[in-house]
């Protein structure tokens, strides 16, 4: 019942009222941000979803856009703005992603919509993880973020999408909470120490 019902309601609710609340935040950090990145304050990419569905995942944009003289975007690491760099240590970047929650293509709570090459990549066993909205936040963020490799990041996807519950779901948003206010496990440059996983899997 909570997983089919209850927790899309609570979802749109929450994020309409967490909106309203932060507003104010909102509209800074799109000034901040726009000013850092000639006008851009928003990054939009294409994520795969609930059964694979393909959406447009909405973050504040905190890298640039510097290119070098062949014309290649610069590493991450060079082009990490210093707001950029604030907004992410402190996970506001994930913000615009409540507007994903309201429109249906996201919840607060679930595995992380991860990039769309990475399908081919998954085991059998992971899959299920598409079964469900993806979310902000999830089982895996709460249990080491970008410090865990990815087969222990999707077993734990797959641990949430089987074990989906309100106590579950409120669990992971106190620490969710706990982690962003002492900013644990927060890695601003992930590609710095983990690689992609089509890579990894590659490897392993």
């Amino acid at each position: 019942m909570y997983k089919l019902f209850i927790k899309r309601s609570l979802d749109f609710c929450a994020a309409l009222s967490v909106l309203f609340f932060i507003s104010p935040i909102f509209l800074l950090l799109i000034i901040f941000l726009a000013l850092a990145n000639r006008g851009k304050p928003f990054f939009v990419q294409r994520r795969p979803g609930k059964n694979e569905k393909i959406f447009s995942i909405i973050k504040f944009k905190t890298m640039n856009d510097k290119k070098d003289v062949n014309g290649e975007l610069l590493p991450d690491k060079d082009r990490i703005t210093s707001v950029g760099a604030f907004v992410r240590k402190t996970s506001l970047d994930e913000i615009p992603q409540l507007i994903n929650v309201l429109k249906g293509e996201m919840s607060f709570i679930g595995p992380r919509p991860l990039l769309i090459r990475y399908l081919p990549h998954y085991k059998k066993e992971e899959q299920i993880r598409h079964s469900v909205r993806p979310g902000i936040t999830g089982l895996a963020q709460v249990s080491g973020r970008n410090i865990l490799n990815w087969d222990d990041r999707l077993a734990m996807d797959v641990n949430y999408v089987n074990n989906v519950s309100v106590s579950l779901d409120l669990r992971i948003v106190i620490k969710t909470i706990k982690n962003v206010l002492t900013s644990k496990d927060v890695v601003v440059d992930p590609n710095s120490i983990i690689l992609d996983l089509d890579e990894y899997r590659t490897k392993n």
